[in-house]
């Protein structure tokens, strides 16, 4: 049921209407019989196609208020005033039947139920207090289970983030993953051998069965930890040394200790503890530090990741993270009528005065 296009259209011609131009009217009119063509076409003769996918619930009359509304205004404006009438008279109709009675309401929100979420099911289900009740108890599965799905893929993204990109600058393919772990092999060990053979399965098996192309894949691993260590005691040595301490001291710190707390400590005159202990900057106590360490330029060449760089953002896969974390599917329908219903009352006031002269 795609409904987007339709909905879109009733939208624009909405912002007509609440700029008071109507220089549009024109286009306003084409826009609604294409938005009437459209929501009977996604949504069925009658909205039958809504009731069944929606068991039997209302989300769409709001949407058809506003579009009554539209044409009844479009058709008072192009002095049609009989087909202006009996559109406005249906979406007044379809406003008293959205309004919801105090006593509905308050005996939802008495339940412990938000205003919102009572008046969106009472809609919902044509002012049904028991249905309303589990609509409600539906709504809040479905959140909670769109939450953890987003959750887990979240964390889904931020893992495949992690391994990187192949060479053509493509992410790692994560069921591919799972089917190379699942056949034993350890996770960082096959998302190499798919990152490096662009997600091609029967390479990367091929290489993880070889134990020659194995075990170089297990050292290009390693490196790669040993950089990010040797790039966490820079950024440690550089924090310490912006700090006023004397270099060489806090290289000599860093190396003895190997966390920022203890060698803050030490630089300081404080008692260390027992430096095998690792504090929350995760760099790993008594770490071997070699003579170059101290400066990011001791870094090999060899060393580079062909992938993502560890702190480069990658803005495209953050927005289609935004996107899954946002969704309502019963949002465009939701809406507040108050304004609708003053428009009606309004262009019906006006009908009438013209009847009268």
């Amino acid at each position: 049921m795609i409904d987007n296009v339709p909905i879109l259209q009733i939208d624009t011609v909405w912002c007509y209407f609440m700029l008071r131009d109507i220089s549009w009217l024109s286009m306003a009119g084409v826009r609604l019989a294409k938005a009437r063509e459209g929501l009977e076409r996604a949504h069925g003769k009658d909205s039958s196609r809504v009731r069944l996918l929606q068991q039997g619930y209302h989300p769409e009359i709001p949407l058809y208020l506003r579009l009554q509304l539209l044409e009844g205004v479009v058709a008072y404006h192009s002095n049609q005033f009989d087909k202006s009438r009996k559109a406005l008279t249906s979406a007044q109709a379809k406003y008293l039947q959205l309004q919801v009675p105090d006593e509905d309401l308050s005996l939802l929100m008495s339940m412990g139920y938000t205003e919102r979420e009572a008046k969106r099911a009472l809609r919902m289900t044509s002012q049904d207090v028991q249905r309303a009740v589990d609509f409600i108890g539906e709504e809040r599965r479905k959140k909670a289970q769109r939450h953890e799905e987003d959750i887990q893929r979240k964390k889904e993204i931020m893992e495949q983030k992690r391994y990187g990109k192949t060479p053509l600058k493509k992410a790692v393919d994560m069921q591919r993953l799972k089917e190379l772990v699942f056949l034993g092999f350890k996770k960082d060990l096959a998302a190499e051998a798919l990152r490096r053979n662009e997600n091609d399965f029967n390479k990367a098996l091929d290489e993880l069965t070889n134990p020659e192309t194995k075990s170089m894949i297990e050292r290009y691993i390693e490196s790669k930890k040993n950089k990010r260590l040797r790039q966490g005691v820079d950024a440690t040595i550089e924090e310490l040394v912006s700090m006023g301490f004397e270099r060489s001291r806090v290289v000599e710190a860093v190396r003895a200790f190997g966390t920022k707390e203890l060698a803050l400590n030490q630089l300081m005159g404080e008692p260390v503890s027992d430096p095998t202990v690792s504090n929350n900057d995760g760099i790993a106590s008594a770490a071997p530090l070699n003579d170059n360490m101290g400066s990011s330029s001791s870094l090999n060449s060899e060393d580079a990741t062909p992938g993502i760089d560890e702190q480069e953002r990658d803005v495209e896969m953050e927005d289609t993270l935004v996107q899954e974390l946002t969704g309502d599917a019963l949002a465009d329908y939701d809406i507040e009528v108050t304004k609708e219903g003053e428009a009606i009352s309004e262009y019906l006031a006006l009908l009438t005065s013209i009847g009268k002269q």
